[in-house]
């Protein structure tokens, strides 16, 4: 077994001599005059150095003092020098390293606080120029940033603001820095680098010609945010990595024990559902399928028509919402037993009465730009964009003699949304704005129309059905019928579509064909 690295009881190191240049000053001037209270010296650059001289921080030198060169090139070289580096690299546990300093008087450097060019603020414009993106690359900071992390055991390199109060107290209190925190700070930095390197490469990426919408090589790099309890069952080991501050990753959580794995899994899985709709809308999961869902005038409406189609299953569900919670929603969602609810927001009045359920997570959830669709497999990843086609009316074919009506289109619009977020084999039956029963997951497409029929709460008489892939026979359509549906939705494709449109015509039905497949596995 390895034995941690910071277990030298020889390790002592004092700081004498910093290195400071950052792009980001928050709290620079007292970290600085932190260090010059305890007789630091401070070598800094360019802006910083103005900083820093301006709040009176002494003892202060100019970078370029120590190399004999100016700032050059619009200060693209500053700190990249043998006078910098060596006083970095020099390693204090070799003679020959330290003579070799001495011989050319280059000073040791100590610790490094290094904060990098906002390389991702300038990426996130999606209309920056190729020049502008290149102007914004480090290149000293990475450099100074890998020497002091790859000399760990005698520089302390310092990349974030949180950790200038931590290494200030720890000096205050013993004189110098340990061996475990030169160490937590070098693994540190070699992350910083290392994403910052990832965020570069990812944005030039994008700039045509790429000739793929997928990327050649697939980076998937998040900090880990939260530990969880466990994974899908107790025996597992679970945690949640974020890549944004938006999205169900990204939530805040205002009230309730900790979340499950499987809270969030389905939270997503509300969240997308909830997305596809412009009016108020209520979404009900239950192991990522909705057992119901509804748009309506008001909030409160739309969750009692979704909670009205399947109260049994609505039971220990999770909900999302596309407006803030309100008190006549949260009134109703108090009737229940609710596991987890995502909202973009809740009013004072909702968060009263939610709250007074101990257990019950609240989560506040911003919208996130679709990413790609990332699911792991034995030895790799699969990779896909997200579905985020929306249905237009247009781009739809009416393939049996009788037109759908206007309450029809309508429902069999509203059939289609929730559809595509049923897994397959997946059949939604549905009026205008709710669904009344849903079947999922079944390994045939008839058996999937047969389940959803057993199960509704609902009269099923004059209902639509939306079928995410077509029907491949038949029968689908048959069963349907059965129980009054008189309008079909689906992609159309097969090669018994002739067949399944007799079968429709025979028995009244109006038929759509939208040409789009939504799978969902």
């Amino acid at each position: 077994m390895v034995s941690a690295p910071w277990e030298n009881e020889w390790f002592m190191a004092r700081i004498q001599r910093a290195l400071v240049s950052v792009t980001d000053k928050t709290g620079i001037v007292d970290f600085a005059r932190a260090l010059a209270a305890m007789g630091v010296e401070i070598l800094s650059t360019g802006g910083t150095f103005r900083v820093l001289k301006d709040a009176g921080i002494a003892p202060l030198r100019e970078v370029a003092d120590v190399t004999g060169f100016p700032e050059m090139l619009d200060g693209r070289v500053k700190t990249i020098h043998p006078r910098i580096a060596g006083g970095i690299l020099a390693m204090r546990s070799k003679g020959e390293h330290m003579r070799a300093i001495a011989e050319h008087g280059i000073p040791a450097i100590d610790l490094v606080c290094v904060n990098l060019y906002e390389f991702e603020k300038i990426a996130a414009k999606q209309d920056a120029p190729l020049e502008e993106l290149i102007e914004n690359i480090d290149i000293g900071g990475p450099t100074m940033i890998r020497a002091a992390a790859k000399n760990w055991q005698d520089v302390a390199v310092v990349t974030s603001a949180a950790d200038y109060v931590p290494i200030i107290e720890e000096l205050q209190t013993t004189g110098s820095l340990s061996e475990k925190t030169h160490w937590s700070l070098a693994k540190k930095a070699f992350a910083t680098t290392a994403a910052y390197d990832r965020a570069v490469s990812a944005r030039l990426g994008e700039i045509p010609p790429t000739g793929d919408v997928l990327p050649a090589t697939l980076d998937i790099r998040a900090p880990r945010t939260l530990s969880l309890r466990y994974g899908e069952n107790p025996h597992q080991h679970a945690a949640l990595y974020a890549t944004s501050r938006a999205g169900v990753a990204g939530a805040e959580q205002l009230h309730g024990k900790e979340l499950s794995y499987n809270n969030l899994v389905d939270l997503d899985a509300a969240w997308q559902l909830i997305g596809e709709f412009d009016g108020p809308a209520s979404a009900i999961i239950k192991h990522t399928n909705p057992c119901g869902c509804a748009e309506s005038a008001t909030l409160g409406e739309s969750y009692r028509r979704a909670f009205e189609a399947d109260p049994v299953s609505a039971f220990g569900g999770v909900l999302a919402f596309n407006r803030a919670v309100d008190e006549e929603t949260a009134t109703e969602i108090a009737k229940t037993f609710v596991e987890a609810i995502a909202a973009p927001e809740y009013s004072a009045e909702a968060l009263r009465i939610l709250t007074a359920r101990r257990n019950l997570r609240l989560l506040r959830v911003a919208h996130a730009a679709p990413e790609l669709v990332v699911k792991s497999i034995s030895g790799g990843f699969l990779a896909q964009t997200p579905d985020v086609h929306r249905l237009s009316r247009a781009e739809t074919r009416v393939v049996t003699s009788r037109e759908p009506s206007a309450e029809e289109w309508a429902a069999l619009e509203f059939g289609w949304k929730v559809c595509k977020h049923v897994k397959s084999n997946a059949i939604v039956y549905a009026r205008a704005g709710q669904t009344i029963s849903v079947g999922a997951g079944q390994m045939s497409r008839v058996d999937s129309a047969k389940f959803g029929a057993m199960k509704a709460a609902l009269p099923l008489a004059g209902t639509v059905v939306a079928s995410d892939a077509f029907f491949p026979f038949p029968d689908g359509v048959e069963e349907a019928a059965k129980h009054g549906v008189t309008a079909v939705i689906e992609p159309g494709g097969s090669v018994n579509d002739d067949k399944v449109i007799e079968a429709a015509e025979r028995l009244g039905l109006a038929m759509v064909f939208t040409g789009v497949r939504h799978f969902r596995h």
